[in-house]
């Protein structure tokens, strides 16, 4: 549910509009979208975007995109993402998470039966390469319509299992105590890796399932986006201070953000001529497709990015496609330049 928001300064008009990407520590309370429109207002201009949505109970790293660069935010969706969660055993609620109404409370002896090591072996057992139901309360279109809404339509959904990895499952602490109303249960603290798609909701769902007690997500904060972490981001209120202050919204260069992201390949000025206008160059992985599949992040000469690019073909017959072009048009050669974005 979206909250009264503050005034938001906005930004010098003489300062041109930034360009790059900005990690915002999320508050709890604030959808994604509301995080999108204050950086709007901050930026002075509607091309912003972002990289993986958090539920509103969610905090921590949410990557949006400025300009040119929410072109990027298609790869940075893929990336890896760490989290730090709290897992409720012994309540199931509609959501998975505590947002939702309870659905059904564990039997007291069957909470008290959970050991330490029955915890471990569980979440052990939901580590690796998963087959996962997303929560059924998801953005996850069913028939054209989101599954929430239709769960909140009083419709019953039931999702498609989907191939996630969840790369680590790491138990820290386990508390025995009650959830206000009375039940038992085994609050779970623990940091989570995991592949782009992966639902931390549906692990404490799959996790209290598995010790016959049920179980939902109480909090949750995203820590890290592949290379991007809290150590990069800034709040919103740090942000607006920038603005209020007259300078310019702080952001990530696109190169710079792409370096921390992808292998980085440096280009003559011959090849970033060739990538800027949609042509293939000589594969980065070699011709017998050493770096085939990987996506690469082509800086020019004066360090600009100029393209993601991949290596196709066949072995011995391998090019580097440019995949994402980010300076299209662009000269290397010292020729006038393609005009910047404004």
């Amino acid at each position: 549910m979206s909250r009264a928001r503050p005034e938001v300064p906005a930004p010098d008009p003489s300062l041109p509009v930034p360009a790059g990407l900005v990690v915002v520590d999320k508050p709890a309370g604030w959808t994604s979208h509301d995080v999108v429109a204050r950086l709007r207002r901050l930026a002075g201009t509607r091309k912003v975007g972002h990289a993986g949505t958090l539920d509103p109970m969610a905090t921590g790293v949410l990557v949006a995109g400025i300009g040119r660069a929410t072109r990027l935010l298609t790869y940075v969706v893929g990336q890896d993402k760490t989290y730090e969660a709290v897992l409720r055993l012994g309540v199931s609620t509609v959501t998975d998470d505590a947002e939702g109404e309870p659905t059904a409370v564990a039997d007291p002896a069957a909470v008290a039966a959970v050991t330490d090591g029955a915890v471990a072996a569980a979440a052990a057992r939901l580590t690796g390469d998963l087959m996962q139901v997303p929560a059924s309360v998801s953005a996850i279109k069913v028939d054209g319509r989101r599954a929430y809404a239709e769960v909140r339509a009083g419709k019953d959904v039931e999702l498609a299992a989907r191939p996630v990895t969840v790369h680590a499952f790491d138990v820290h602490r386990i508390t025995r105590t009650d959830d206000g109303a009375g039940h038992p249960v085994v609050d779970v603290e623990a940091t989570v890796t995991c592949s782009s798609g992966t639902y931390v909701r549906a692990l404490a769902r799959d996790l209290g399932a598995g010790l016959g007690v049920g179980g939902h997500l109480t909090a949750l904060r995203r820590t890290r986006v592949g290379a991007l972490g809290l150590e990069h981001a800034a709040t919103l209120e740090e942000l607006a201070a920038h603005v209020a202050a007259g300078r310019p919204l702080p952001v990530t260069a696109p190169e710079e953000a792409a370096a921390g992201l992808f292998p980085v390949r440096r280009l003559t000025a011959a090849e970033a001529g060739d990538l800027a206008h949609g042509r293939r160059i000589g594969p980065t992985g070699g011709p017998d497709g050493t770096g085939t599949g990987t996506v690469t992040a082509g800086l020019a000469p004066d360090g600009r990015l100029v393209a993601l690019l991949r290596d196709r073909g066949l072995p011995g017959e391998r090019t580097a496609k440019p995949e994402l072009v980010l300076l299209p048009g662009e000269r290397f050669d010292g020729g006038p330049r393609a005009g910047e974005e404004r």
